[in-house]
C-alpha cells in the first residue's frame, strides 16, 4: 500500500513539474533545521577576466546575508560564507543547492534561464565609469576628446565606451590592455590618460595604488548601469519573500531614520510606518516574528549604514552615493512598504 501511495506521489508530482528534491522541503525549513545560512558573493578576482564587471563588493553581500540570516534565524544567527571569483561559478553553486543565496550578480535574462534563479531588488548600482588622474586636466567625458582611454581588450568595455562617446560627438583614441597589471602600471606612471570600467572595479583598483591612491578621481558621468542583487532558487516563493523584504527593510529604516543605535528608542516614533516596519502595528507575516526587522537593523544597521561602511567613505572603496542614495535624495534605493 505505501509503495502504491508513493507511487501515486511521484506522479503527482511529476504532473505539476516538481522533483524530489523540490519536495523535500523548502529553503526556509531546510536552513530553520540547520541553523545556519550559507551565503555566497562574488568577490571578483585580482586580473579582470572577460565576463565580469563588479569587484570589491563581497563585504556588501556579507552583510546583506547576515540581515537575512538575523531575519530567519534572529540574533543568534549563524552564517557560512562562500566567495566565489566570478558571477558563473556563484550562479551555478546556487543552482546545485551549495549555498541558499548569492549576492554579487547583475540580474539578467541569461541568468534566469540559465540557472534557474530570480533576482531580489538591487543592493548595489554599479556603472562603468571613467577615472583619471587628478592632474590629467580631464573633468567630464567631453574633455576625453583625442585622449587615451584605456580598457581591458575582449570585455563589453569597449562597446560601452565607443557608444557612448560616440552618440555624444566625441573622437578618443581606445588603448586597449590584455593584462590588468599591465594597464595599472601604465595609469600610475601616465602612459594611460584614463581607465574605464565598473565603479566597483575602479574604486578597488584605486584603493590598490595605496599610497597614491588621493591621485586618481572618477568623472561624475556615468556610461551604464549595473545592478548587484541577490539570487535565489526559481521556485521557492516564500524564501524569495524574505530575501525581498529584507532589503527593503533595510531601505525603509533609513528612509524613516532608524539605524543601529537607536532602533529600540524608535518604538516610541509617532510616525506609522516606522511601527510598521519595527512589528508594533504589524500582524506575523512572512512566517517571521513581528520583530524580525528591528532585530535586523539592531543587528547591521541600515542600508546606509551598511554603505558607508563596506562601500562608501568608511570603505577602501570611498564611493560616493550616487545612484546608491535615497530615491528621496535623487537616487534609486527605494523601498516597497514593509507591512
Amino acid at each position: 500500500m505505501r509503495s502504491d501511495w508513493r507511487c501515486v506521489l511521484l506522479a503527482a508530482a511529476a504532473l505539476f513539474g516538481m522533483t524530489p528534491d523540490a519536495m523535500a522541503g523548502t529553503t526556509l525549513d531546510n536552513l530553520r533545521h540547520a541553523g545556519s545560512l550559507a551565503c555566497g558573493v562574488v568577490s571578483g578576482i585580482p586580473e579582470y577576466n572577460k565576463d565580469d564587471r563588479h569587484s570589491g563588493l563581497d563585504e556588501l553581500g556579507l552583510e546583506i546575508c547576515k540581515a537575512i540570516a538575523v531575519a530567519v534565524l534572529g540574533d543568534a544567527a549563524h552564517m557560512q560564507a562562500k566567495s566565489y571569483p566570478v558571477e558563473h561559478a556563484g550562479l551555478l553553486a546556487l543552482k546545485k543547492n551549495e549555498i541558499d543565496v548569492l549576492v554579487g550578480a547583475t540580474p539578467s535574462a541569461t541568468g534566469v534561464w540559465a540557472y534557474g534563479v530570480q533576482f531580489g531588488p538591487p543592493v548595489f548600482y554599479d556603472a562603468q565609469g571613467i577615472m583619471v588622474h587628478r592632474e590629467s586636466g580631464i573633468h567630464t567625458l567631453a574633455d576625453l576628446a583625442q585622449r587615451d582611454v584605456c580598457f581591458i581588450d575582449g570585455t563589453d568595455t569597449q562597446l560601452v565606451l565607443d557608444a557612448a562617446l560616440r552618440s555624444r560627438g566625441i573622437a578618443y583614441s581606445p588603448f586597449p590592455f590584455q593584462e590588468e597589471g599591465e594597464m595599472d602600471a601604465a595609469l600610475v606612471v601616465g602612459r594611460c590618460e584614463s581607465v574605464s570600467a565598473d565603479l566597483s572595479q575602479l574604486a578597488e583598483k584605486r584603493a590598490n595604488f595605496h599610497g597614491k591612491a588621493n591621485d586618481f578621481v572618477m568623472l561624475p558621468e556615468t556610461l551604464t548601469l549595473d545592478p548587484v542583487a541577490p539570487a535565489y532558487r526559481q521556485g521557492d516563493a516564500e524564501w524569495g519573500a524574505i530575501i525581498d523584504w529584507t532589503v527593503h527593510a533595510l531601505v525603509q529604516a533609513e528612509a524613516s531614520g532608524v539605524t543601529q543605535a537607536n532602533v529600540a528608542a524608535m518604538r516610541d516614533s509617532a510616525d506609522p510606518a516606522v511601527h510598521q516596519l519595527l512589528g508594533i502595528d504589524a500582524s506575523r507575516a512572512l512566517g517571521l516574528d513581528p520583530d524580525w526587522a528591528a532585530r535586523v537593523i539592531a543587528a547591521v544597521g541600515n542600508y546606509g549604514e551598511i554603505y558607508d561602511r563596506t562601500a562608501g567613505q568608511g570603505s577602501p572603496l570611498r564611493l560616493p552615493r550616487g545612484h546608491n542614495a535615497l530615491w528621496t535624495s535623487g537616487g534609486l534605493m527605494h523601498p516597497l512598504p514593509v507591512r
